[in-house]
């Protein structure tokens, strides 16, 4: 059977020795008096809420997923869900990061993601229902009215009621231009909203007593495309100004669909008969306000696939350590036994530190990532919260797609290291594979992801903050180049980002004159920069082990074998990539399309 034992160690590294989070929080004044002790108390009770509530609940859910009820489009999620969500309710973890103007705790998004890798390592069918809620709670702080702030806020933050995003229609799923869904006035100055909507995750439930979905819909009139859209909300039961619940609301799931993974959460498609709904902020800025929440959910799917890595690690290291299969190559090392662990033999070892590497690589990036929005939303100085957003809009896609095609090829590992027994159910490998592969394709597509971080991110605005983040890693190498221990990890992480200046700018000047360019290597281009990213935070990792490998701790002695090992076996995957990305469009786009 499965386990699970939260890797608060690891978290702890990241956030007091990598990051120095808590001199970093002094300098913002909503978290400044935060102190490590503080931190590692809640990742010590996050973790027990983690494995002892939600863990054991993984298979079952899986097993067992959700029903409808055809007569009153009523949801049952699988038994044990709603009794470990009061839980969570009851402990205050909904709140951990709120403002406390709403009853929130105003802990940093940092100790926020932490909290919320351990839910998905745990259960991440389950994680999702409150994980979507944290969304729409940040949609509407940022662009809510005074009146749908008071009757909302409060009860997303306790989690009271959870919340979802209705984005997807049957004929259109990233192209959000074509959706159909229509919002027609009222003279009360409500509106009524029609459509249908489908993959709405969390989309119907029995946790709470209310659902707040935010739908895009169409107004009269509205200019066609996307800057035709406008964002609502539509709550299951209405609320009355006192914060009562009302009559129930025309929305309705109509139907739930049988998915691949994630069989424990409700993937719902959406009736809107003319239901009630609200305007959320200006009219056909729709987008603008929903992308809030997309990119709070596509950090929240990075964190979904850094926890199913994690897990998938650690039960796959645990089983090479007790299974016997043949003699080690190099003579045996258990020769009281009958073979050998398989953890002896080379390949074993390299899946593993595969799905390690990613595992604690993945764990810098999303907490170095948070606590760069904890700077943005926090910091007194104007600055530096500028460069804090353009440095998140940056990792942003990375987080997303990188995290997730990694956690796509760590779980496979990991399940290749059960060999048949990966195959089985009982062990619960074979879901955290088949949990993985939705990562990569909701909330955009990692093609998505890539034409947004090559197009818009970098290539938009002439790579400035491509050459920020350049400057933060020439600032790391121009301290560390000249140290003789350093040469292993700064050399490597010096080529790649020349590489990544002279490719970004080939790149850049092809797609001038054939945009398809920009399309048939922004997904290349991503894992380049994506190992770019880790390859820093590797080194600086590796720069914290070398410095206390004498300390006695096996900790840093492991982490220092982990970081060669990414450097030497994962790191160079960026040669292959750099030279089919220059390959250029023709290989793709020559063949007539008859010819497929």
């Amino acid at each position: 059977m499965a386990s699970y034992t939260p890797p608060i160690r690891d978290m702890q590294f990241v956030l007091h020795e990598l990051l120095g989070v808590t001199d970093e929080l002094r300098t913002m004044p909503p978290h400044a008096e935060v102190d490590a002790d503080t931190i590692n108390a809640v990742l010590e009770e996050g973790g027990k809420f983690a494995a002892e509530v939600l863990f054991p609940l993984n298979i079952s859910g899986d097993e067992e997923g959700c029903t409808l009820d055809p007569a009153t489009h009523e949801v049952r999620t699988p038994k044990g869900f709603k009794a470990a969500y009061e839980k969570y309710v009851e402990g205050g973890w909904p709140a951990l990061a709120g403002d406390p103007a709403f009853g929130g705790q105003g802990l940093p998004i940092t100790v926020n993601q932490c909290l919320y890798e351990m839910n998905n390592s745990a259960n991440q069918a389950w994680t999702m229902y409150p994980g979507l809620t944290h969304g729409a709670y940040e949609a509407l702080h940022e662009h809510g009215t005074d009146e749908q702030k008071a009757l909302y806020l409060g009860k997303l933050t306790s989690g009271q009621w959870t919340g979802t995003m209705c984005l997807t229609e049957p004929h259109c799923g990233t192209d959000l231009g074509l959706l159909r869904s229509k919002a027609e006035p009222q003279p009360d100055g409500s509106y009524r909203i029609t459509g249908a909507k489908i993959f709405i995750s969390s989309g119907e439930h029995d946790l709470t007593d209310n659902i707040v979905h935010l739908v895009l819909a169409r107004l009269p009139g509205a200019p066609v495309g996307s800057k035709g859209i406008s964002l609502f909300v539509v709550p299951k039961f209405l609320v009355k100004p006192d914060g009562s619940l009302g009559e129930r609301n025309p929305v309705y799931c109509t139907g739930l669909e049988h998915k691949m993974g994630i069989h424990g959460n409700a993937t719902a498609q959406i009736n809107l008969d003319g239901a009630v709904g609200s305007l959320v902020g200006q009219p056909h800025k729709g987008l603008a306000a929903m992308f809030v929440m997309m990119n709070v959910a596509r950090l929240g799917v990075g964190m979904q696939s850094l926890g199913l890595t994690e897990v998938a690690y650690q039960n796959a290291a645990a089983y090479a350590k007790d299974r016997l299969q043949m003699r080690s190559l190099s003579g045996p090392k258990a020769p009281d036994k009958p073979a050998d662990p398989i953890i002896h033999h080379p390949d074993v070892r390299k899946m593993l530190l595969t799905a390690r590497a990613f595992a604690e690589g993945g764990r810098a990036l999303s907490l170095y990532t948070a606590l760069l929005i904890d700077r943005e939303l926090s910091h007194p100085d104007e600055d530096v919260r500028q460069e804090s957003a353009d440095q998140v809009a940056l990792l942003t896609p990375i987080v997303k797609a990188f995290l997730t095609d990694n956690a796509w090829l760590a779980t496979s590992h990991c399940m290749q290291v059960f060999g048949g027994h990966g195959y089985i159910k009982e062990w619960g490998m074979e879901q955290y594979v088949r949990d993985a592969r939705i990562n990569m394709i909701y909330e955009g597509t990692n093609t998505i992801q890539s034409l947004d971080l090559l197009g818009r991110k970098v290539l938009g605005d002439n790579g400035k903050k491509l050459k920020a983040f350049g400057r933060v890693i020439a600032d790391f190498i121009e301290e560390e180049g000249t140290k003789e221990a350093m040469q292993e990890f700064v050399n490597p992480l010096a080529d790649l980002g020349d590489k990544v200046t002279k490719l970004t700018t080939e790149l850049g000047m092809k797609g001038f004159g054939n945009a398809d360019e920009v399309g048939a290597a922004a997904v290349d281009y991503l894992r380049v920069v994506g190992h770019l990213v880790f390859a820093y935070l590797w080194a600086r990792m590796a720069k914290i082990a070398l410095e206390k490998q004498d300390s006695g701790d096996a900790f840093y002695t492991a982490k220092l074998a982990t970081a060669r090992f990414y450097f030497a076996k994962l790191l160079p995957e960026t040669a292959m990539l750099i030279r089919t990305a220059r390959s250029g469009a023709a290989p793709l786009m020559a063949m007539d399309e008859a010819l497929f």
